[in-house]
Order: structure tokens, then C-alpha cells, then sequence
């Protein structure tokens, strides 16, 4: 991690914090720490700043920190995602945390398998853990905002339309016309089908929402590769 995040209640007093369980491990088998380094710390959905390690032993690590730097600014951008297979679902949200995506949707979609929505995976403890992981790796506090739909119509419908107000609107769709636009300046609004691709039904119904269909050329890409391709190229 090149982050370590902090939870109020690692804090001893104002100035000192106490972590024991993976974030010692962590520090104690990958950094290789000793006592007197200095460790990138921050405080989850709060400031950055650094560590300075004087207890790192079996049962906890104890650091004195300072906390002054603001996290990155989050990406201008809401990410609608047809919910993928329960290992990609992990990679998916983790990279988007680490790439700065605002807002994550999890929606249905007609090539979504029911069996996905009942996996582990979609517990609210692991889908936490995930974007954590995103934080950890781009040195971020900020988690992504995730929304769970399971009924596509309502959602698009519904909800849909106070999402892309304001944004630019744009669903990633392979053989569609237009190609993905390149370093946009202003509030996006992307949306990722699931593997295999939308129905034709769900591309018109968000077509009819103000999306506009671009591709990214002749290769078909995984779910979590087309994420991190589309974020990069627009911004």
C-alpha cells in the first residue's frame, strides 16, 4: 500500500495512532519498516500526511502523525456500471478508487447473471474493502460513492435522469459510430455494460436518457480494462 488510511478509532490521542491486524502486517512483511520511519498516512475521508513509526513489534505499530495535506481531487465523473462477475466486481472497484471516480452506479442488466447480485462479494463489508484497496494504491481518502440498483428499468427511469443532468453523457458500446472522445472539460457521465455488451432494448432506453453511444475501436475488452481504457481517454 502507498498509503496507510487511518480510522478514528486508530487514534490514541490527537497526534498518535495505534493499528494492528493487515495494516501492521503490511508494514512489518512488505515495508519492512523499523522504528523511525517515516510512512505515508491519512485519515479516511479526511487530510494526509505522514507517520512516524515509534513502536513496530508482534502486536501493534504506533505512530506519531501529522496530517496537513488535502487528498486529490476526485475525477469530475459518475460511473454506471452493469454489475460484472463477482472476482472483476473487486478489480472494478478498486481501480476505479484508485482512478478517482466520484460515484460508482451498480445496475442490472439483461446479461447480468441473478447469481452475481446473491455473491459474497456484494456484501457492504467487502465492496468497502475493495475501494479501500483503490484509496491504498493512489494515495486517495476519498471513497468512491456506490449506488446498488437491481431493477434496470426503474433505474433508468428514475434515478437516471438527475445523474446526467449537467453531465455529458456517454455509453461505452462496441460498433457504435462515434468514437469516445478524448480530454474532456466538463462532468461526465459514463456508462459500462456488462460483458457481452447491452441489449438492444437497455442502449435505446439510455440513448432515449441522453447518452450517446462511442466504441473504442475494433477490440473487445474486458469489463475492468474498458473502465480504466474509457476513464483514461476522456480525462
Amino acid at each position: 500500500m502507498n498509503l496507510i488510511i487511518l480510522f478514528p478509532d486508530d487514534f490514541l490521542d490527537p497526534q498518535r495512532v495505534r493499528l494492528t491486524g493487515r495494516r501492521l502486517a503490511h508494514v512489518r512483511d512488505t515495508h519492512r519498516a523499523v522504528l523511525g520511519d517515516s510512512l505515508n498516512v491519512g485519515l479516511l475521508a479526511g487530510l494526509m500526511g505522514t507517520g512516524l513509526i515509534t513502536r513496530l513489534d508482534e502486536e501493534a505499530l504506533e505512530m506519531d502523525v501529522a496530517l496537513d495535506q488535502p487528498p486529490p481531487p476526485k475525477l469530475p465523473l459518475t460511473l454506471v456500471l452493469a454489475l460484472p462477475r463477482p472476482k472483476v466486481l473487486n478489480r472494478v472497484l478498486a481501480s476505479a478508487a484508485s482512478l478517482g471516480v466520484a460515484h460508482i452506479h451498480l445496475i442490472n442488466a439483461w446479461k447480468v447473471e441473478k447469481s452475481y447480485w446473491k455473491s459474497p462479494r456484494m456484501a457492504e463489508e467487502n465492496l468497502h474493502h475493495q475501494r479501500l484497496l483503490g484509496l491504498e494504491q493512489a494515495k486517495d481518502t476519498v471513497l468512491p460513492e456506490l449506488h446498488i440498483h437491481r431493477l434496470f428499468r426503474p433505474f433508468v427511469e428514475d434515478v437516471l435522469p438527475t445523474i446526467v443532468e449537467g453531465t455529458q453523457a456517454l455509453v461505452g458500446h462496441p460498433g457504435a459510430p462515434e468514437p469516445c472522445p478524448r480530454h474532456i472539460h466538463q462532468p461526465i457521465t459514463l456508462a459500462v455494460g456488462p460483458e457481452g455488451g447491452w441489449i438492444e432494448a437497455e442502449l435505446a432506453s439510455l440513448i432515449r436518457a441522453g447518452f450517446c453511444p462511442v466504441d473504442l475501436g475494433p477490440r473487445i475488452l474486458r469489463t475492468e480494462t474498458a473502465v480504466a481504457a474509457l476513464v483514461g481517454r476522456l480525462f
